[in-house]
C-alpha cells in the first residue's frame, strides 16, 4: 500500500499540495507496515515497506521543491 500512495505523491507532485500530502501518507503506512511483527520476520515485506518510506520521502521532497517557486509566485 505504502509503495502505491509514494507512487502516486512521486507523479502527482505538480498539484500544489497533494504530493505533499500522499508522500506523508505513504510513509505513516510504510512505518506502521515495518513496526508489526509478521513484516519484521519476512525480509521481502520488510524491503517493500522500506520502498514504500523511501517512496514517500521521494514524493515529499519533490514536492517541495516544486512548491517552493509556486510560493514564490503567490
Amino acid at each position: 500500500m505504502s509503495i502505491a500512495i509514494g507512487g502516486l505523491s512521486v507523479a502527482s507532485f505538480w498539484v500544489v499540495g497533494l504530493g505533499f500530502l500522499l508522500g506523508l501518507a505513504a510513509v505513516v503506512c510504510g512505518a506502521v507496515a515495518t513496526s508489526r511483527s509478521a513484516v519484521a520476520d519476512d525480509e521481502a515485506a520488510s524491503l517493500r515497506a522500506l520502498l514504500g518510506v523511501v517512496a514517500g520521502a521521494a514524493g515529499i521532497t519533490v514536492s517541495a521543491i516544486a512548491l517552493f517557486p509556486m510560493l514564490a509566485q503567490l
